[in-house]
């Protein structure tokens, strides 16, 4: 079992890794989409998914932060 810190550093280490990731995908989406020879529409689609990821980490860092601030 871990102990309820170990679960909050977890967590933060998670957010931080979609973060990055979601970073890399807005910046890298045109890059990726000239590389498969898809349509602008699969760009637009990799923006949609880093901007559900930002929006994920910001309601998870949100919950994270009131969480340890009960302490």
């Amino acid at each position: 079992m871990s102990t309820p810190d170990e679960q909050i550093a977890k967590t933060g280490r998670t957010v931080a890794l979609v973060i990055a990731g979601a970073a890399l995908l807005s910046i890298f989406a045109p890059q990726i989409t000239r590389a498969f020879g898809a349509t602008p529409r699969v760009e637009m689609l990799m923006y949609l998914i880093s901007l559900a990821a930002f929006i994920w980490s910001l309601v998870v860092t949100w919950k994270l932060w009131q969480k340890t601030r009960d302490k």
